[in-house]
């Protein structure tokens, strides 16, 4: 079973489980996450697509750390002129543990 989901304008294919790394989301360490924008639910039998999200799959986590990627170095420069400039970035990231994934469709029906 998995579920394709949207945050940080990002699309990530998730399984009850997995760790992913997203972009920033506020909240503490050990923090329950809803993730309500999910795009196509497969349960290995048949597979839901949203148009554009699915109302009826909750994805939800929570929080494992909250940190800093490495440094990314941005340098420009043009010849001949003398124009140099170097910058750095370190982009923030919230690590999530997928504890469920829920089709309340399914619960419906049966």
């Amino acid at each position: 079973m998995y579920a394709v989901i949207s945050t940080g304008g990002k699309q990530y294919k998730v399984s009850q489980g997995e760790t992913i790394r997203v972009e920033k989301i506020p909240g503490e360490i050990g923090a329950p996450v809803s993730l309500e924008c999910v795009l196509m639910f497969s349960n290995g039998k048949t597979v839901m697509a949203g148009q554009p999200t699915l109302t009826d799959v909750a994805v939800t986590g929570h929080i494992v750390e909250q940190g800093k990627a490495k440094k990314v170095i941005v340098f420009k420069r043009k010849r001949r002129k003398g124009y140099r400039k170097k910058r750095g970035h370190r982009q923030q990231y919230t690590a999530l543990k997928i504890d469920t994934i829920e089709n309340m469709a399914a619960q419906l029906v049966e």
